[in-house]
Parts: structure tokens; C-alpha cells; sequence
């Protein structure tokens, strides 16, 4: 009789214990790893209202050049753009000046030309007995540059308003110099099963 009971009770310590090993064993067997990553340029809300919205940028500069340079506080840019839209525009008017001098000597002189005079006067730098292919080809040179330069004119102004708008998009980015990359592991506990919580790790990347 107490050989049986012996036999019992030691046979139930060695199937707890293998239950508990059982038990260990697939509870470290399992052990997630939690990552986590951070996005390289996150802003908070309160950095967000530090920049202007890129659309209003936008709209500014074509409204008025050079007004979404001095949103994006770059007033150095103002005379930049008003240097060469301003050039080009009164290079158009000269252009376009002596165009109309060269039609009008060229309308003048041109015995087949109809007796009302449309363009004015014949300019007094312009020869009576220029050669009127001499004047027709200078004429239409002035006109092509002129137009040329329209062209120019329009260019600058839509990358006037370009600048700005893709300044105003990369102000959010972050290009300072002390840019680096943190890792940081740390313990934390994971609710695999309901019964029965796993530890696991944690792994942060900050850039």
C-alpha cells in the first residue's frame, strides 16, 4: 500500500514537471519582436502652422511676381525676379519699336504699297533710298526677336511662380546637419494568448 502511494505521488511530480517545461518551453519558443519606425521627416502640428500652404504660395506669385518669394521670407529673390522680367519687358519694347520703325520705311518706300499711310512716318534714322529687301528682312528680325522674347517674358513669370511653390513644399523637410539614425531596443510585454502574455522586444529606429 505505501509502495502504491509512493509510486503515485511520484509519478505526479514528474508529469507536473513536465507539464511546466512543456509550458516553459513553448512560452519562450514564441517571442515577437515589436517594430517600430518612426517616419524620417514627421512634424508635429505646431511646426506645421510655422509654414505657408504651398497652393497659397502659389496663387500669390501668379497674382503679383515675386509676393510668394516674400511669404517664403525670401525677399533676396524679389529683385531677381523683377530684374529679369523687368529687362526682358522693356527689351520687348525696343524690339517692338523698331519693328514698327522698319514697317513703317518699308510700308513707305514700297511703290506698290497703297496710298493711305498706316504706320506713321518714315523714321528719320532710316534712309529715302534703302533697299527694300534690306528693310524687309531687318523688319521681320526685329519682329521674331520680339516675339522671342514675349516668349521669355512668359517663361520667367511661370517660374517665378514655380519657385515658389517648391520652396514653399521643401520648408518641411529637415536638411539640418545633425540629421542621424538612434536605435533603441527595449523589453516589453506582448499579449500573444489571453492566459498567457509573451515578453518581446521592442526596436525603435529614430532618424
Amino acid at each position: 500500500m505505501i509502495r502504491s502511494i509512493s509510486i503515485t505521488l511520484l509519478f505526479g511530480v514528474l508529469m507536473t514537471a513536465n507539464g511546466s517545461a512543456q509550458s516553459f518551453s513553448s512560452s519562450k519558443s514564441f517571442v515577437p519582436v515589436n517594430y517600430q519606425f518612426k517616419p524620417a521627416f514627421e512634424i508635429s502640428d505646431s511646426l506645421q502652422t510655422e509654414f505657408p500652404d504651398p497652393k497659397k504660395v502659389l496663387r500669390q506669385s501668379l497674382i503679383l511676381p515675386g509676393w510668394g518669394q516674400v511669404t517664403n521670407n525670401q525677399i533676396w529673390k524679389v529683385p531677381i525676379v523683377y530684374g529679369v522680367i523687368g529687362g526682358l519687358t522693356y527689351y520687348s519694347i525696343h524690339l517692338n519699336k523698331r519693328y514698327g520703325d522698319y514697317r513703317a520705311a518699308y510700308y513707305n518706300l514700297n511703290p506698290q504699297s497703297p496710298d493711305d499711310n498706316k504706320f506713321g512716318p518714315t523714321p528719320g534714322y532710316i534712309s529715302e533710298d534703302a533697299n527694300l529687301e534690306a528693310l524687309r528682312q531687318t523688319r521681320n528680325n526685329f519682329r521674331n526677336r520680339r516675339d522671342l522674347v514675349f516668349v521669355f517674358i512668359g517663361l520667367s513669370y511661370a517660374l517665378n511662380a514655380i519657385d515658389a511653390y517648391v520652396f514653399a513644399h521643401l520648408r518641411s523637410f529637415d536638411v539640418s546637419d545633425d540629421l542621424s539614425m538612434n536605435i533603441q531596443m527595449k523589453p516589453v510585454i506582448i499579449a500573444a494568448r489571453k492566459s498567457s502574455p509573451s515578453p518581446s522586444i521592442s526596436l525603435s529606429i529614430n532618424f
